[in-house]
């Protein structure tokens, strides 16, 4: 199907001006006295204007899919997500004056749903993760719309060489700090499109730093990145939003990964709870996972008598699970007891041990 290439072209100035008004993110270094000679950075993604991550990844889909001539001024877009990558998308198509449906789980955080309705769009629930995929394609078939699939397109939709992405800033912050070249970048994969454009730009740049990926419970990533089974499937859905996969997305690239590690979702929980106290605001689960997977690769690069610099992203605010994971009830119902996690990283501020 053609576009009108007027629209096409006032749609992509209107995306690019909207970055051009655009600050970066901010890096913020957490003071953690404990482990002396290693310095930990957070990338604060939520300060972008729908307040996660997933800003950058919304903004290359649109252009993305502008450029390969899949959306037109009446084109209905249909995105599966868990809820941030949709409040994103849903910034977008009110930016371009477009209808968009966001095919979310049924148990998506009630802030996210929200923030996708505030923007004009509106929410398809369905019963279990694993269904988002199928009924996203049959709505778009339906309606005669375009299915944006961030599972599939992330990885090639943003440009991995440069172009202001995400590992091209975290490196230019980080050149009047101690150690400019970080001994590790720490990600969680929700798309893994994410990973894929740091690995990548790692090498592209030739620089020493090694990419760990860190995977919630529930998750298969870790499991194909060990086996390279592309059939795994899990059955029940992650825990913690935005991160996390039932099944292997083609965005996910393992081998611009040198580590991966598992983090359990009382870890994740607790870990935000403690950044809490440090930053003084909430951030997101899923940060709990990067920055618990970043204190263990620092606690083991002290062991071994290292120096050196790591840096993890903050992916979103934790003022959207006030329901969830900030709920003391919901945290003992759905994940369990966190105290002995909470005790570990009190005791880490004191030893720069875990």
């Amino acid at each position: 199907m053609s576009h009108d290439p007027q629209w096409i072209n006032s749609a992509i100035r209107k995306i690019e001006a909207d970055f051009q008004r655009s600050a970066d993110t901010h890096l913020i270094k957490l003071d953690l006295p404990s482990l002396d000679g290693i310095d930990i950075y957070l990338k604060d993604e939520s300060t972008h204007p729908t307040g996660s991550l997933k800003h950058r990844l919304a903004r290359s889909l649109f252009l993305y899919a502008l450029c390969n001539g899949w959306i037109g001024q009446d084109t209905t877009v249909i995105e599966s997500s868990s809820g941030s990558t949709a409040v994103s998308e849903a910034y977008f198509a009110r930016l371009l004056g477009l209808p968009f449906i966001a095919v979310v789980p049924r148990k998506t955080a009630r802030k996210k749903i929200e923030q996708i309705e505030f923007y004009g769009g509106r929410a398809h629930f369905v019963d279990s993760p694993g269904e988002i995929y199928a009924e996203s394609r049959r709505l778009a078939k339906e309606l005669n719309g375009h299915y944006m699939d961030q599972f599939t397109f992330a990885e090639r939709a943003t440009d991995w060489r440069g172009n202001n992405n995400i590992a091209n800033s975290i490196f230019e912050q980080m050149q009047l700090e101690e150690h400019p070249i970080p001994s590790w970048i720490v990600m969680s994969p929700g798309t893994g499109g994410t990973s894929a454009t740091i690995g990548r730009y790692i090498r592209y740049q030739m620089h020493q730093t090694r990419l760990c990926v860190v995977d919630p419970e529930n998750s298969v990533f870790h499991d194909y990145y060990k086996t390279r089974d592309l059939t795994l499937t899990g059955t029940v859905g992650s825990r913690i939003e935005g991160i996390g996969r039932p099944r292997v997305e083609p965005s996910f690239i393992p081998d611009v990964v040198d580590e991966m590690r598992t983090i359990a979702d009382a870890a994740s929980i607790a870990t935000v709870h403690w950044l809490e106290k440090l930053l003084g605001r909430k951030a997101g689960a899923s940060t709990g996972t990067n920055l618990y997977g970043v204190l263990q690769l620092a606690c083991e690069m002290k062991a071994r008598g290292e120096k050196g610099s790591i840096v993890t992203l903050l992916c979103d605010s934790g003022e959207r699970y006030l329901d969830t994971y900030f709920n003391e009830q919901w945290v003992a119902d759905n994940i369990g007891d966190i105290s002995a996690y909470l005790s570990q990283l009190e005791t880490f501020e004191k030893t720069g041990s875990l």
